[in-house]
């Protein structure tokens, strides 16, 4: 059997028969081991049913084993399935170099090994079913689309830092513990839909669920899997999130309902879950919760007045104290320390720490923090016995014993103005250090490589030592020049920045 399909098989064959023949179709290759064969599934002919059912014979043994294979579109073909005929890859891979067409079927991946979803041109998925053993995945090397749904039998898609887009009509079923989505490399799954008065509306069936008297017209609703982390890249979150991105986004006195799996708990106890809110980009303020059930695996919260990233979280999970602004100033013979917090999460206490070399630091005071609170709030304190060019740092205890620190600064007694930055390069925040002897509004703007502008903001200054936060996070990786003015236009600096 294997003389003869091969021998049906071949290219000179091939080309002779469809591309110059009547009904013919694009020759497409499937790469395994050293092997590369040519075939085509939509010929009507004796000879070339042999020669597929020959393939099909051929690859289930190659597949009974964890060998793994690869089905590879080369670049200029095309693989097309007619009609509704399941196609099934075990242990196989699918690389789309060429036009990848499903046309109204199913793709079905098998086997007790993971699978790769790559190549350089788009994969769009009528149906899409996972279906492994051995906690075995899909693993997304590309993005994909799914037309209808994915459904899961058995095993994983990781989406490893890709989306996939269901569209306006895909969703998913059979999701549950042990066959779900999964993707802490990051990626999304994205769905938009229409929500007019939604009752306890679960879209696409990704596990958010809405209620609400109001229109919120069109909606796009993202999932991800990556515990969130606060501003300074600390704290956690159980593995699920959602961005929500409602047309009208006002007025909704909503309810929200998160659903999920004990595999994305991420070491919290379902008992201690709340919800989080992130309208910032790094900011998070603690919702609270109206309900939550671990038997079912779900928090809800009523209420909500607008939609935004949401996550759910410990208590204590993602940001305790958020610094935004630090100072230290000379008031005759004392130094008079302020900061700002933009919200705080089970906060017990400040320490004022000061150092006369930034290395050893002892406690020059103390203050009672908010516990909690999601508003800016101010606090001060003044050392009667500075020493001159002294360095300061606020280190905040959390009611669970952790402790966070400000950035350094130092105060400005005798010290002529002087402007620092720091990580350089960033990852995701930069800090700017201005010491100024007077009281101005500072205007920081970021340009890119080409002179466009790409971030502005202001913050007032005050005599003293000045720390002020600038979030490069959203920003593509490159050089970036960032230019500080302060001292009323009078004070102007320019500083390369490298975005990682």
């Amino acid at each position: 059997m294997k003389a003869t399909f091969l021998q049906y098989c071949t290219r000179d064959y091939l080309v002779k028969h469809f591309f110059y023949g009547p009904g013919r179709s694009t020759l497409i290759k499937l790469h395994w081991r050293r092997t590369l064969l040519h075939f085509n599934f939509t010929e009507q002919n004796t000879r070339f049913l042999m020669c597929a059912l020959g393939i099909a014979l051929l690859l289930t043994l190659l597949s009974a084993g964890t060998v793994s294979a690869q089905l590879v579109i080369t670049p200029g073909a095309q693989f097309s399935v007619v009609g509704n005929m399941p196609l099934t890859l075990q242990n196989n891979d699918l690389i789309n170099n060429g036009s990848f067409s499903e046309g109204n079927s199913i793709t079905n991946f098998t086997g007790n090994a993971s699978s790769l979803i790559g190549g350089s041109q788009p994969v769009q998925f009528y149906e899409l079913e996972i279906n492994k053993v051995n906690n075995s995945s899909v693993v997304l090397q590309r993005p994909v689309s799914i037309m209808h749904r994915i459904l899961f039998t058995g095993g994983f898609l990781n989406l490893n830092g890709f989306n996939t887009d269901l569209g306006t009509a895909g969703y998913l079923e059979g999701e549950r513990n042990n066959s779900r989505i999964t993707g802490v490399n990051g990626g999304q799954v994205i769905f938009s839909t229409f929500l007019n008065a939604p009752a306890a509306q679960n879209p696409a069936n990704l596990g958010a669920v809405f209620t609400s008297s109001q229109n919120l017209g069109n909606v796009i609703i993202k999932r991800g899997h990556q515990s969130q982390v606060n501003g300074t890249s600390t704290g956690s979150s159980i593995l699920r999130y959602y961005d929500i991105s409602p047309s009208n986004n006002t007025g909704l006195n909503a309810t929200l309902r998160i659903n999920y799996f004990e595999g994305e708990l991420n070491g919290f106890d379902g008992n201690t879950l709340v919800f989080f809110k992130n309208d910032t980009g790094t900011n998070w303020s603690n919702e609270g919760f109206t309900t939550r059930n671990t038997n079912t695996g779900f928090v809800e919260k009523t209420g909500i007045s607008s939609f935004a990233r949401f996550t759910i979280s410990g208590a204590s999970g993602v940001l305790p104290v958020r610094f935004l602004l630090v100072n230290a100033k000379c008031e005759g013979g004392k130094v008079a320390v302020t900061w700002k917090t933009a919200q705080e999460q089970i906060s017990h206490h400040f320490n004022i720490e000061k150092s006369a070399d930034g290395i050893r630091w002892a406690v020059a005071g103390n203050t009672p923090a908010a516990g909690n609170s999601s508003n800016e709030k101010s606090y001060s304190f003044t050392d009667n016995n500075p020493a001159q060019g002294s360095f300061y740092r606020i280190a905040e205890y959390g009611q669970n014993g952790s402790v966070q620190f400000s950035g350094i600064f130092r105060s400005s007694c005798n010290i002529p103005m002087v402007i620092n930055l720091w990580p350089n390069p960033v990852h995701e925040m930069v800090f700017v250090n201005i010491v100024t002897g007077s009281q101005s509004q500072a205007v920081i703007k970021l340009f890119d490589s080409k002179g466009a502008l790409m971030k502005i903001q202001s913050a007032p200054v005050l005599p003293g030592s000045n720390q002020l936060g600038i979030d490069v996070k959203p920003m593509a990786s490159g050089v970036y020049s960032l230019q500080i003015e302060w001292n009323n236009g009078q004070m102007k600096k320019t500083v390369q920045v490298i975005k990682q």
